[in-house]
């Protein structure tokens, strides 16, 4: 994707960072807080999604669960170091779908970890289903600062397969010139 200015990039990723830390945690504050929902409650949105309140003490999916300590502090270390990273990479970056991508997974990064920091663990409270098809059940939840992450991935590949193209098309282009 082409630039939008020197530091446009940059802009829109810190803004979608806050934009999606803000977020998420208003969303924990209003499960937790306005909802008062109980560890395991269901309350069903829509056919296939039900807001489903678990500690995830793990990584993506519950993997590598953590209880203890060290655990929880070596994932908000880990956490941060990616965002420093991530924000490296962001203030680099020229294209503004790479900003956008590099923000939304910062800002996931920075939910998830302040969960952890205030929690203990992060807080997923999303469950997506199949409804009455018992095989398209989505077995773990997810939160806002998760599809953030996700979405942002997404994101990336697609720039990547954009900057392929155009790499690809200024090549021909310079062999016809030739």
């Amino acid at each position: 994707m082409t630039k939008g200015g020197r530091n446009a990039p940059w802009r829109i990723g810190i803004a979608l960072a806050l934009a999606t830390v803000l977020l998420d945690q208003a969303c924990n504050f209003y499960l937790l807080r306005v909802l008062g929902l109980p560890e395991g409650a269901q309350l069903r949105i829509l056919p296939f999604l039900d807001v489903s309140f678990v500690w995830n003490r793990g990584i993506s999916y519950g993997l590598f669960q953590q209880h203890s300590e060290i655990g929880r502090w070596l994932l908000v270390a880990l956490a941060l170091a990616a965002v420093v990273l991530i924000g490296i990479w962001l203030a680099r970056t020229k294209s503004l779908l790479m900003g956008a991508a590099l923000g939304l997974i910062a800002g996931g990064a920075l939910g998830n970890a302040l969960d952890r920091i205030v929690y203990g663990a992060v807080i997923d409270f999303l469950h997506l289903h199949g409804g009455a098809i018992p095989w398209l059940d989505f077995p773990y939840s997810f939160n806002l600062a998760d599809a953030a992450i996700s979405l942002g991935v997404i994101l990336l590949l697609l720039e990547s397969f954009l900057a392929k193209e155009e790499n690809e098309e200024k090549l021909h282009a310079t062999v016809k010139s030739e």
